[in-house]
């Protein structure tokens, strides 16, 4: 009697194993991980601008925030630039591009300056606890945008994943209070600086849905290529008439030179890496995982800055983390055959989300692009999303008809 009861309690344990192997299996799949360990890559590149920006203003006394973009729109311009010259397909060059879309990609361009601009600009009237809590507010910005203009259907798992990741930036806060490294010093302009803050976050917003869906829809090398252009241009005029005078009171030594420079290869690889991880998931995704940066700041402060430790920071991120997996334990549902049918400029969309070639087969044997091995490359998925936008676009155009 005893062994049968035994053996039943045995069976019923490897049966909940199992099952909770296969639970845990369907989350961390090689896609999550993927997405996540790109989202804390993005996390370490945002704690190297924040450092050396620290170290600038602190032990150099230069607080320049757009002449240290100026940098990196410099070097996108270049590089992305540079790679679309080099393209053989007409519809995809250079020269196209910049005649077919180039007022969209100044607004978008002038949004994200503005943004970078605007939140580090309010360090000065507000304190780095109000900055660290309302620079939040880019989440719930890109989940109502990706809602109402990427039509992206969230799932409870969605929301609460949303509100978890969103407790752990207080409890960061609350740990920085403790061990009074927070700014606590006066501040008359506080409203203002708290203002600029939230208005350079929702750019910050504005600009990730941007993004998310341009390097769907057309390729990342030109949403970079054309920002960095763009971005050039307005980050250098607004440097020449709001930064000049800083710019030449600046004393040149080589350590300011190379802090500059890690700061523009910062925040160039960020941006670099940025879109492709939203190709893999989405801007809100992106966003929620880049929350850990204030926790790798906070432990290269220990050492750079002689900051004191706190089992919270620990906690934050755990609970940062915990929101992410939660996140992902579903998808988000969206509509294959109703998404954007009223735009049909906008049409292509949900195609191009996460699984490129998905039912391609039975509808277009044209868009079927693979390379030797069954991957994709960026080049041959590129390829197939203008294919399948074309094939899209030439069926509304018959049904209009």
């Amino acid at each position: 009697m005893d062994g049968a009861r035994g053996e039943s309690s045995g069976n019923l344990c490897s049966k909940i194993v199992a099952q909770l192997k296969v639970f845990v299996s369907s989350i961390f799949t090689i896609n999550f991980l993927k997405v996540f360990l790109g989202g804390q890559v993005l996390s370490l590149l945002i704690c190297g601008t924040a450092i050396t920006s620290q170290l600038l203003h602190d032990r150099y006394a230069v607080s320049a925030p757009t002449a240290q973009s100026f940098l990196n729109y410099l070097l996108l311009a270049i590089v992305y630039c540079i790679a679309l010259c080099c393209r053989k397909d007409r519809q995809d060059n250079f020269y196209h591009v910049f005649l077919s879309r180039w007022w969209q990609y100044i607004l978008v361009a002038l949004v994200d300056v503005e943004a970078n601009y605007l939140v580090v600009k309010a360090y000065q009237f507000t304190t780095l606890t109000s900055v660290q809590l309302l620079d939040c507010i880019t989440i719930p910005v890109v989940l109502i945008l990706s809602f109402v203009i990427l039509r992206v259907s969230f799932r409870i798992n969605h929301i609460v994943g949303v509100m978890i990741c969103i407790i752990g930036v207080p409890l960061m806060i609350w740990a920085d209070s403790i061990l009074g490294k927070s700014d606590t010093e006066d501040k008359p302009q506080k409203v203002l600086g708290d203002a600029l803050c939230l208005i350079g976050a929702s750019l910050y917003g504005i600009s990730n849905v941007a993004e998310e869906y341009v390097v769907r829809r057309f390729t990342r090398v030109e949403f970079l290529g054309m920002v960095g252009l763009f971005g050039t241009f307005i980050s250098g005029t607004q440097l020449l008439i709001l930064e000049r005078a800083e710019l030449t009171s600046i004393t040149w030594t080589y350590e300011v030179v190379l802090l500059f420079l890690a700061f523009a290869i910062c925040l160039f690889c960020l941006y670099s890496l940025f879109p492709l991880v939203i190709k893999w998931s989405s801007a809100l995704v992106v966003n929620l995982s880049i929350l850990t940066a204030d926790f790798y700041s906070l432990i290269v402060s220990i050492f750079v800055f002689q900051y004191a430790f706190n089992g919270l920071y620990v906690g934050s991120f755990i609970v940062i983390v915990l929101g992410i997996v939660v996140y992902g334990i579903l998808p988000p549902r969206e509509s294959q055959h109703n998404l954007f049918r009223h735009c049909s400029c906008l049409n292509s969309y949900s195609l191009f989300h996460n699984d490129y070639g998905t039912n391609s087969e039975n509808e277009n044997p044209d868009l079927t692009v693979t390379s030797g091995d069954g991957e994709l490359t960026e080049e041959e998925r590129d390829k197939w999303h203008r294919a399948a936008n074309e094939s899209l676009n030439e069926r509304n155009c018959e049904s209009q008809a």
